[in-house]
């Protein structure tokens, strides 16, 4: 069976034929303008470089290209994709904070690692310590937003590591408590499954409601477990630390972030977890082994074989036309003009 994993993406196709309309009708302003100077079979010897076939050679072998490299974008998978297999785990939905704070750096060095990288790092090694558990991603600033819905295919999950930035979230701030609401709401039905939101932040102007929401999710048999990340003392935030430039205030000083420690073990705290340090080495095995008190439930597991994912042979066929588009110019051939196929 023939499948996408973002089926989505497959409306971009609808371009082809406006692309190609648009070519059409700059075809048909181009003969236009030809019949402005005389009769076009008068006007055609005058250029005998131009080709009348290329330019539709050249149309169709973009447009082919351009067809190949959404659909490979789409992720096609087809043959045995699916393995499905019985495996014991939990439910975690991990709570992402990608404020603008997160850009200052993790520790007291204002040039040292940011902590959206430092939080990035931590992320893809708790991952790879979920591997028989379901997980979701949820991003925050000043609003929230489900980017991976509840899911044992970590491969996706894995995916989007590195598309995480600020700029997924227009509204500044940290809504911490919007986002432990939006996990609540993103777990599947299953009472038999154990639950744990894992929050990483570092609780720059977080909203007032965050304690509540982990003790509602206490109430509800959510375990809210919190990774603070960056430093007690402070740092500012770049806008552009290559050159210097860091978010100012209204008198023109710089704007300093520093890690709301205390705020973020009320969270953990009121969500019946643990609270662990990002500046520490064992943060994610804290995470983990608490996490493993947790009680695992059976549940199917659906995974994809590598070889099922096919986007590498249409990027192989994008790839070949365009190739083919760069070689073929809009001229004639020139030893083809010498031959008269049509007379002895």
């Amino acid at each position: 069976m023939f499948s996408f994993a973002y089926p989505s993406l497959l409306y971009l196709l609808l371009l082809i034929p406006a692309i190609i309309g648009l070519y059409l009708l700059a075809r048909f302003s181009r003969r236009r303008k030809l019949q402005r100077y005389g009769m076009l079979n008068v006007l055609e010897p005058l250029m005998p470089d131009a080709s009348r076939y290329k330019p539709w050679i050249k149309i169709i072998l973009q447009m082919v290209a351009l067809a190949a490299l959404i659909v490979a974008l789409a992720r096609p998978r087809y043959g045995e994709k699916e393995e499905v297999e019985e495996s014991r785990g939990i439910e975690v939905m991990i709570a992402f904070d990608v404020s603008r704070s997160m850009l200052a750096s993790a520790n007291d060095d204002p040039n040292g690692i940011s902590r959206l990288q430092q939080a990035k790092h931590m992320l893809e090694k708790l991952i790879g310590k979920l591997d028989n558990d379901k997980v979701g991603l949820i991003v925050f600033a000043g609003e929230a937003y489900t980017q991976l819905p509840i899911t044992s295919d970590f491969v996706s999950a894995k995916m989007y590591l590195n598309s995480l930035t600020p700029d997924m979230v227009p509204t500044q701030g940290t809504a911490i408590g919007q986002a432990i609401s939006m996990a609540i709401n993103g777990f599947t039905p299953n009472d038999d499954m154990q639950k744990a939101i894992i929050i990483i932040t570092d609780g720059e102007n977080h909203e007032g409601d965050a304690v509540d929401m982990a003790r509602q999710a206490k109430e509800l048999g959510i375990q809210v477990d919190v990774i603070g990340v960056g430093s007690g003392k402070g740092a500012p935030i770049p806008l552009n630390a290559s050159r210097g430039d860091y978010l100012k205030d209204a008198a023109g000083q710089p704007v300093t972030t520093a890690l709301n420690e205390t705020m973020a073990r009320e969270i953990a705290q009121a969500g019946g977890g643990i609270y662990a340090s990002g500046n520490s080495t064992s943060a994610v095995n804290e995470i983990t082994e608490s996490l493993d008190k947790l009680e695992k439930t059976e549940f199917e597991k659906v995974s994809y074989k590598a070889s099922a994912e096919q986007f590498p042979l249409f990027g192989w066929i994008a790839l070949a036309f365009l190739l083919a588009d760069i070689f073929i110019l809009d001229r004639k051939i020139g030893w083809l003009k010498k031959i008269n196929f049509f007379t002895k």
